[in-house]
């Protein structure tokens, strides 16, 4: 087989600083959030992810693509990063059960990236300066030109997304015949929720980001579910006031990630921005309730305002992330509203988490 060197690629951050390597998937330019995400494996679920919409991921796994991609695996039905980067890329992959290779994959939903870089330098510096936007590139190398198409990326702050990944018709999950019935509030959902909901007897309806509590309300759910999804929280009024209904009906409710935000500013708790996130499958949590510890999956760049929380007069904090002591978790005092602001439906691991459908289940019946 004749060798075919791969294309050049650069990535260029905000702060001016400048990568080079060689290009995976499709050729072109694209511009998002730099961020890192931890996990040894599960590309593939991270890249559908929606959460991750208008972001470039860094994986610091050090080889990517060598056991392919498998529809059953998807999170969404395409991929939702704005970019990837890695530092070893294998076009070449070994798995009985995949689909096609992970090169294909992103030439097929125009995903572009880099790879042959440094990662963990990268990964350091995004550490120390913070989130930043960048820009990857495999057909334009001048620097000035480069910087000048990212001045035009918007920054995360401030930036509603949820309304771009959000499903555009209601539809419906699960067994129609079981006697409990979740209205779902599509922030830009994984689909591993859902399977998890189904998998303990829930049928779910699944509704549009900017849906009303009265059109979910007229479905008489049993209870209520807020999802993940990409953007910040802080300019999502619509989904807020939705909340606060869904709370002022008493109903039972379950928020993950953006959904565990968005509770908190429907109760008059701040969110504010992270300086890098967190992102990655070992992250450590507390239950402060029940006194155990979990590994746990994240993915978020903005937070719930710890002292805030504290002072609150309806919340009460439930789970603390043990590496900085950042909010993890809260409930509602006299209700059975709950949230967290990891995922665990953590597909596909760990699975120290799962618990918590089996409270939501408990809060329905």
């Amino acid at each position: 087989m004749k060798y075919t060197p791969n294309p050049r690629a650069v990535l260029l951050l905000e702060d001016g600083t400048l990568y080079e390597g060689d290009a995976i998937g499709k050729i072109g330019t694209s511009g998002g959030e730099i961020c890192f995400n931890t996990g040894m494996t599960v590309y593939q679920e991270i890249y559908t992810d929606p959460s991750y919409f208008g972001q470039i991921v860094v994986n610091t796994t050090s080889h990517i693509g060598n056991y392919g991609v498998n529809a059953d695996e998807q999170e969404s039905a395409t991929p939702k990063i704005s970019g990837v980067v890695v530092n070893e890329f294998s076009k070449l992959f070994s798995r009985k059960t995949a689909d096609s290779s992970l090169n294909d994959y992103f030439i097929k939903n125009n995903t572009v990236g880099i790879s042959g870089l440094d990662s963990r330098s990268l990964v350091r510096h995004i550490r120390s300066k913070g989130a930043m936007n960048a820009i990857i590139s495999s057909e334009i190398f001048d620097k000035a030109e480069l910087m000048a198409k990212l001045k035009q990326v918007p920054s995360m702050e401030k930036l509603e997304l949820s309304s771009k990944v959000t499903t555009k018709e209601a539809y419906t999950y699960g067994d129609e015949n079981s006697k409990m019935k979740v209205a779902v509030l599509d922030l830009g959902i994984k689909q591993s929720i859902l399977k998890n909901m189904a998998a303990r007897g829930i049928y779910c309806k699944v509704f549009p980001a900017q849906t009303t509590f009265k059109e979910m309300e007229a479905w008489q759910p049993t209870g209520y579910f807020v999802s993940n999804g990409p953007g910040d929280p802080s300019v999502m009024d619509y989904a807020v006031t939705t909340v606060k209904e869904i709370l002022a009906a008493d109903k039972p409710l379950f928020g993950i990630c953006l959904g565990h935000q968005i509770l908190a500013l429907a109760c008059g708790i701040s969110t504010f921005k992270m300086h890098h996130g967190h992102r990655g499958l070992n992250h450590p949590v507390k239950n402060l309730v029940s006194g155990k510890s979990e590994i746990t999956s994240q993915n978020h760049g903005f937070a719930v305002n710890m002292d805030e929380l504290k002072s609150s007069s309806v919340a009460e904090l439930t789970h603390i992330h043990l590496n900085d002591s950042s909010v993890a978790g809260m409930k509602l005092k006299g209700k059975k509203v709950f949230s967290v602001q990891y995922h665990p439906e953590s597909s596909p691991g760990p699975h120290d988490s799962r618990y918590l459908f089996d409270q939501f289940v408990e809060h329905l019946n």
